[in-house]
């Protein structure tokens, strides 16, 4: 009890000082390690920055059990070994009632992306597989009445585009758009957006002496002129943005929206991967997190408040390939800040019961209205 009054009493005194603060973006909170804390303790610690968006890679019911009554909204996962098997409607109701109904009362699930950068990955039968496993899935959610509550997506890597340079001449390659298009037709049809995973810091390694990093980390810099557009970008995220809308639009849908499923910046790297520091991370997301709380939109549109996923959590040790993929993380596992973001967040050392952890919840909603009072 004394763990749990400690706190609550933590979480009181960092709420009035950051009053109603948040990150203003959701989180990928991925689980490749073996070092990890419970979901229980990482619900306390997301509690605690106000994080109130996170997207999985799967469906694990500890996670969602964990987050249970927090409000929290879920973004969860179909691997790409499945897409396969779940183009068979049988096969997406089964795993809709088993992922998705049976937490949905307690836990609010409110996307499911099937598969994750599968155009223009390494298996070159996945393709064919993913629009029928989109559409199975949906339909499932059509027949449970859930489908105004939880949309249909995928995430995309930046290679689906062959040219992102203007924004304004943006294009998707030409070997991938008979999959892209049915997508687009899909999301047309469902209402949802379509998701892709940008990371300005590939730019860098790939060529870090005729790439600025300033224009790839927010800090001041000289920026780029469209010369279509006369549109001036100061960074390289929000133009690969602007280029993917140019690639949707040319093959002529202009309703959908697009939304970062996944960006960051690593902290660490190998020899042959320059930039990857604990201080240009700390750069980068800072900054990301500053203009998010503006609202900002990109250049070409402005008045789409921009809607970010940042990768990842914590830095997972069990990723393959390069060291950077395994130090994306905010945290170290241990719960330890890899650098200052501006907002100190508090992993407990023990999990807590579900008892405590509705209390905890109670006083951070009591927290967050004295705050608004106080700041107001």
């Amino acid at each position: 009890m004394a763990g749990v009054l400690s706190t609550l009493l933590l979480l009181i005194f960092s709420s009035l000082f950051i009053g109603t603060f948040s990150l203003g973006v959701g989180i990928n909170y991925g689980q490749i390690a073996n070092n990890l804390p419970s979901p229980s303790r990482v619900s306390i610690l997301l509690g605690s920055l106000n994080v109130s968006r996170v997207k999985l890679y799967d469906a694990d019911p500890n996670v969602l059990t964990a987050f249970a009554n927090t409000n929290v909204e879920f973004i969860i996962g179909l691997g790409n070994e499945y897409l396969q098997k779940i183009q068979d409607p049988q096969q997406a109701q089964i795993w809709i009632q088993q992922k998705v109904r049976s937490h949905i009362s307690q836990t609010r699930i409110t996307c499911i992306t099937v598969g994750n950068e599968v155009l223009g990955g390494q298996d070159p039968q996945l393709p064919q597989y993913l629009v029928p496993a989109m559409k199975s899935m949906h339909q499932a959610l059509v027949n449970l009445g859930l489908n105004s509550q939880v949309y249909v997506t995928t995430a995309h890597s930046l290679q689906i585009l062959k040219t992102s340079f203007p924004p304004s001449n943006g294009a998707f390659r030409d070997d991938l758009i008979q999959y892209i298009q049915p997508i687009l037709s899909f999301h047309a049809m469902s209402s949802s957006p379509f998701l892709i995973n940008a990371y300005p810091y590939f730019a860098y390694k790939n060529d870090p002496k005729n790439v600025q990093i300033e224009y790839l980390l927010f800090e001041p810099n000289s920026g780029t002129v469209d010369p279509n557009t006369n549109l001036k970008y100061d960074n390289m995220l929000y133009a690969q943005i602007d280029a993917v809308y140019s690639g949707i639009k040319a093959l002529g849908h202009s309703d959908i929206q697009v939304r970062i499923s996944e960006t960051g910046w690593p902290s660490k790297g190998d020899v042959d991967e320059p930039g990857a520091t604990v201080e240009n991370a700390g750069i980068y997301n800072r900054n990301l997190l500053q203009r998010m709380q503006e609202g900002q939109g990109t250049p070409a549109h402005p008045s789409q408040r921009i809607d970010i996923y940042v990768f990842a959590l914590f830095n997972e040790n069990m990723k393959p390939g390069p060291t950077s993929e395994r130090n994306y993380g905010l945290y170290y596992p241990d719960g330890t800040p890899v650098y200052n973001l501006g907002v100190q967040g508090y992993l407990p050392s023990i999990d807590y019961s579900s008892s405590a952890k509705n209390a905890l919840c109670i006083f951070r909603v009591l927290v967050l209205i004295l705050g608004s009072l106080l700041f107001a």
